[in-house]
């Protein structure tokens, strides 16, 4: 979806080539996955980071476009609305302290897309969701004047027919019906990229899986939307009901949203969830490349297998299966679920504890899953966006293996020592352990993550001020807290 895609319509015909070339692409990618020697190397981790721009009120800022261009900067892009960037950091191969250097690359761009924003008044937030975001700042005007984002807000409208329906329940409840996908743009997210070798991807895929509800649990930052509270990580919900373009009749046939969790535990490789991608959903933007995967495997052995990285970059999962052709060709997986925020150290510290847990299990998971059908591992997905640190979970009993309802804080509390051994595996240093679980452990410890804080700030502001005060009050004592650079369980606490 990063594309800079160009045209505006396509033919019937170059859909239907579209859709032969997925078919060739995915018969190229079973050779590459047969072949032993691809995708082979060390471990490696990258992150990309979407931000907020915000005015010196704490109100959304919608001159992306300016501050793109005017920090000209490769690794920095667009997003789907005028008040959001990305900046993508440079992957990180395997060594002591890996944590250390994503932490330091971000401080970096950070700093610099800061004092750029400065120029123009504004200020750059890393938050799930912006809480003093309303209904005047969105709408089809507010999506980024690119053809690539003009385009898929056109087409999803056109297959949606009909306005988008948000209903989300939660403290408070939403319901909204919008004519365009706008309000997703309001989602911004820490992705974080683990790369895995082909021989290992079912296990370490099916590990993070299983851990993606912990770590929203402790990564939550997103309580607010359209100034009321609704789950801990409405992100969840949000991007699933902002660009869900079935109507009644293909619910009601069980079709899968593009935005989903996932269908099952991987079997056996990653082929599976790049099938069931290519089968299951249409295409959105049948843009086929110069290149057929087909001829370029016959003469090289390799491929870029353009079509089904297009494709595959329109289906939502929240765990997504990347194909990169780089260095040969490899396999990442990457973590989407996480929000943007609330602080440099919470978001590497998740990245490490993401990490730790899915090194640490990937041995282990096999003897696991058969206590976890995958229905519930899906349940404890939605419990964790809506309940955060207090959310309770579907896990094995510690005694005798059933499945029990479990809180999430003594979950984590107990696979600590399974991160802490993951680590080790990928040779992350001592000291460098140490100082990211510690991050873990003092939010488990307080049970304070980004949503807990917010809604804290909120409610005591809420007593005395309007809602709309409230907010944004909140909202100005968060970026000052953010700026300290320590972790949300280190803020003030000062009101």
């Amino acid at each position: 979806m990063g594309q800079n895609i160009k045209k505006t319509h396509f033919t019937e015909q170059e859909h239907s080539l579209f859709r032969q070339r997925l078919i060739d692409n995915l018969h190229v990618f079973k050779q590459l996955l047969a072949d032993p020697d691809f995708g082979q190397g060390a471990p490696s981790f990258g992150a990309e980071l979407e931000l907020y721009i915000i005015d010196p009120a704490a109100n959304p800022y919608p001159i992306n476009k300016l501050l793109h261009k005017q920090i000209n900067d490769s690794q920095l892009s667009l997003e789907l609305t005028n008040v959001n960037l990305e900046y993508n950091f440079t992957p990180i191969e395997q060594q002591a302290l890996p944590f250390t250097q994503l932490s330091k690359q971000m401080f970096t761009a950070l700093d610099k897309l800061e004092r750029a924003s400065a120029l123009h008044q504004a200020r750059i937030l890393p938050i799930g969701i912006l809480p003093t975001l309303q209904s005047k700042h969105l709408g089809f005007d507010t999506i980024t004047d690119e053809a690539r984002y003009q385009l898929f807000a056109k087409v999803l409208r056109d297959k949606r027919g009909e306005d988008f329906h948000l209903h989300i329940k939660g403290a408070e409840s939403l319901a909204l019906h919008w004519q365009d996908i706008s309000p997703e743009g309001a989602n911004s997210s820490f992705q974080f990229h683990y790369r895995v070798t082909p021989q290992a991807f079912a296990n370490a895929y099916n590990a993070a899986q299983l851990i993606t509800p912990l770590l929203i649990a402790i990564g939550a930052n997103s309580p607010l939307f359209l100034g009321k509270q609704l789950w801990h990580e409405t992100r969840i919900a949000l991007f699933k009901q902002a660009t869900d373009y079935r109507v009644k009749e293909a619910i009601t046939q069980h079709l899968p949203s593009r935005v989903l969790f996932g269908l099952g535990w991987v079997r056996e490789s990653a082929y599976e969830i790049f099938a069931e991608g290519v089968y299951l959903f249409e295409p959105i933007l049948p843009v086929c490349s110069a290149h057929s995967a087909k001829a370029q495997f016959a003469v090289k052995g390799r491929s870029t297998l353009d079509e089904l990285r297009l494709h595959q970059g329109s289906i939502w999962t929240w765990n997504r299966p990347i194909y990169d052709p780089v260095l040969g060709g490899h396999l990442r997986i990457e973590l989407r679920s996480l929000p943007a925020g609330p602080s440099v150290k919470n978001m590497v510290a998740n990245a490490a504890l993401a990490s730790g847990l899915i090194k640490g299990l990937e041995s282990k998971i096999s003897t696991l899953l058969p206590a976890i059908p995958f229905y519930f591992a899906e349940q404890n997905f939605y419990r964790a966006a809506k309940y955060g640190l207090q959310a309770k979970l579907y896990w094995p009993n510690k005694q005798d293996g059933h499945l029990v309802e479990r809180p999430v804080i003594d979950i984590l509390s107990n696979l600590l020592p399974t991160a802490v051994e993951g680590l080790h595996l990928l040779g992350v240093d001592e000291q460098e352990i140490t100082e990211q679980m510690a991050v873990i452990s003092g939010g488990l410890a307080t049970q304070m993550n980004g949503a807990t804080w917010q809604l804290k700030r909120f409610n005591h502001y809420l007593i005395k001020h309007a809602r709309e005060d409230a907010l944004a009050m909140m909202v100005e004592d968060y970026y000052q807290q953010y700026k300290t650079a320590k972790a949300v369980h280190e803020w003030s606490d000062n009101l």
